[in-house]
């Protein structure tokens, strides 16, 4: 036993087969691979850095192909809001439009009229500021006698 304790000695083990007849015997071999040294091989490093590129240039297409379709997405998702806010935006200039000839309607002006008890204006009361210029051209505000508030 003092020599199997010993460093590198090799001590056959017996044992018994299962027949029981012949023994087998194992021996225990500790190996040192402490002083061995890999060598470069040239070969398997051209390998590897290929492959190592190989992988990167699939995965950037990867992640390019998949930040194009969430731009995709987000891009659709805007385009989808913008029509929703159209869509709003139009109706509210439909109910705009709608109130402007409500508030203009003649007869309703009337009736506000009669109710806060004021007259139609007499002859030569109204002046038109449209009516000298020429179809379409621009309009100028000239001051006239009706137009004119004295002074205190």
């Amino acid at each position: 036993m003092a020599a199997s304790a010993l460093t590198g000695m090799i001590t056959p083990v017996a044992r018994r087969s299962v027949a029981g007849i012949t023994p087998e015997f194992y021996f225990q071999k500790t190996i040192d691979n402490s002083r061995l040294v890999r060598v470069a091989d040239p070969q398997r490093r051209r390998e590897v850095r290929m492959f190592t590129a190989a992988v990167s240039v699939l995965f950037l297409m990867a992640m390019f192909y998949t930040w194009q379709h969430f731009r995709s997405l987000e891009y659709g998702y805007q385009i989808e809001a913008q029509k929703t806010e159209h869509d709003h935006l139009v109706e509210l200039n439909r109910s705009l439009t709608l109130d402007q000839a409500w508030l203009r309607d003649p007869k309703r002006i009337a009736e506000l009229a009669r109710k806060m008890d004021l007259d139609l204006p007499h002859p030569g009361q109204v002046i038109r500021l449209d009516s000298d210029a020429p179809e379409g051209g621009p309009v100028i505000a000239s001051a006239s006698a009706a137009a004119i508030i004295p002074g205190q």
